[in-house]
This record gives structure tokens, C-alpha cells and sequence, in this order.
């Protein structure tokens, strides 16, 4: 074999190489995309919260939201619950931090929103049935500890949302955007072919004497 065509194949590995390592970066900015999920957007309610969990309850009937969670029973847990439309919200008192109640603050439901007195009770549930009526988001307190920072939200059916890191939530993994699938799909498609090529040169490459 001549030098040529050694300096040639050598070359041409370098290229291949660095195909590949093009194809899994660009598979990596695919995998950062997918990584991204929506959630309601809240505003700075959840700054002002305690605990500040989120549920993506969309495609459940119910959903329990605890009453008096949190390190000294101040919290509502989830804090945010994003439901569909005819989904029961299903409050259940704890018995920590003292007596709660829950009542609507501002948003669709703010009117309707509201358990009666606070109690101190464990066990005891309060049922909402988010209707298309209360369509948007709903902030609510506990009247004793507003101040103290027990607060929550109940998204109903399409919001405005906002991007997040992925990862949080319990309502299952973050959905892969169609874009990002696709891009990761062609460049592992490429990234496979380059490095067949490559072996297939190797071995049966021929000979690249200048003529």
C-alpha cells in the first residue's frame, strides 16, 4: 500500500471520528431539549409558599392535596396541582400545625374555594371538583397561616405555562418533544453509518497512488 493512500485513510478516520463526535453532541442538545417540561405558570406564589411541590395530576379522576404537611405542619402538599377539567380535589388534614382551612384567593374558583372554619381534625377531606367553570389558575390560602406562608394553587385545563428543568413533579417523565425525537433518531442514524463506512474503508479500501 502506498503512503498516499495510508495518509489518506488516516485522514479519512479523523473525519469520521470527528462525524461521531459531531452526531453525540448534537444527540446530547437533543437530550437537554427533551429534558425540558411545562408547568402552570404560577407566578411568584410558589416563592412565597412553604414546601413548594408540584403535582401533574392531568388524567387522574382525583388527587389528594395534604393540609398541614411540611416540618411544622404549615404546607400544602402538593403545593401546585395542575388537574383536568372534572377532576376532584381531594383535601386531607394532617393534624399538624394547628388548625387550617382552605379559601380561595384570587382566580376562577377564588369564590367557590373554601372548606368553612379552620380546623384541627387528622383525617378530616375537603372536596373540590375542579369544573370547565374554574378553567385557569386558582391561588388559595389557610386563612391562620397565610402570613406564615401556607399557600397553594390549582391549575383546571389549558393555563399559561412555563418552561422547567424537567425532573420534578410526580406526574411521570417529562414528555420528548417531536423535534428533539427526531434529531436524536437522525444523528444516531449518522453517527452509526459514518463509523460502517469507516470499518468498510479499512478494509477494503483501495489504492490511492497519484496516477
Amino acid at each position: 500500500m502506498s503512503e498516499n493512500a495510508d495518509v489518506s485513510r488516516r485522514g479519512f478516520m479523523r473525519a469520521a471520528t470527528g462525524a461521531a463526535a459531531g452526531g453525540a453532541a448534537v444527540a446530547g442538545v437533543s437530550g437537554t431539549a427533551a429534558a425540558q417540561e411545562e408547568e402552570p405558570d404560577w407566578g411568584s406564589w410558589f416563592g412565597e409558599s412553604n414546601v413548594g411541590s408540584y403535582e401533574d395530576a392531568r388524567g387522574s379522576d382525583e388527587v389528594t392535596v395534604a393540609v398541614g404537611e411540611g416540618s411544622d405542619g404549615l404546607a400544602f402538599d402538593a403545593t401546585g396541582v395542575w388537574v383536568d377539567p372534572g377532576t376532584t380535589i381531594v383535601f386531607e388534614w394532617t393534624g399538624e400545625g394547628g388548625a387550617h382551612n382552605v379559601v380561595g384567593e384570587d382566580g376562577p374558583a377564588a369564590d367557590d374555594l373554601d372548606s368553612g372554619d379552620p380546623i384541627d381534625e387528622e383525617g378530616h377531606t375537603y372536596e373540590f371538583e375542579a369544573t370547565e367553570d374554574y378553567e385557569g389558575i386558582t391561588h388559595y390560602i389557610c386563612e391562620p397561616h397565610e402570613s406564615l406562608g401556607m399557600l397553594g394553587g390549582i391549575a383546571v385545563g389549558e393555563v399559561e405555562t412555563v418552561e422547567t428543568g424537567g425532573g420534578g413533579g410526580s406526574g411521570g417523565p417529562p414528555s420528548v418533544p417531536d423535534s428533539a425525537l427526531t434529531l436524536g433518531v437522525a444523528s444516531f442514524v449518522a453517527m452509526v453509518s459514518t463509523l460502517a463506512f469507516a470499518l468498510f474503508f479499512l478494509k477494503y479500501g483501495g489504492d490511492y497512488d497519484d496516477q
